[in-house]
């Protein structure tokens, strides 16, 4: 069984940062992908950005620029660097994990609104 923990997510204000991190535990062999989706209100899950077991990195095009991925193999943790923060990307943010056996794992959400 692998657990997710995110934290980090809150309130800020247009143009600020925020910086969310999850820390994975359990039965892990070996970590493929970790990655951070998020999911706004009214609308589908979509991928904000992923890191592979090598290194790369993949961002989705609202994101490019902005937001900043990096992963912590140690210590099986994963964060995103949030900045320039807009409206658009209130919603809650969920990590992702997936095993070499290409199962995904998924944390509890935490919330990121954006607001003045």
């Amino acid at each position: 069984q692998v657990q997710l923990v995110e934290s980090g997510g809150g309130l800020v204000q247009p143009g600020g940062s925020l910086r969310l991190s999850c820390a994975a535990s359990g039965r892990i062999f070996f970590i493929s992908d970790m990655g951070w989706y998020r999911r706004a209100p009214g609308k589908e899950r979509e991928l904000v950005a992923s890191v592979n077991s090598g290194g790369s990195t993949d961002y989705s095009d609202s994101v490019k620029g902005r937001f900043t991925i990096s992963r912590d193999n140690g210590h099986n943790m994963v964060h995103l660097q949030m900045n320039s923060l807009k409206a658009e990307d209130t919603a809650v943010y969920y990590c992702n994990l997936v095993d070499s056996r290409r199962q995904h794992y998924w944390g509890q959400g935490t919330q990121v609104t954006v607001s003045s």
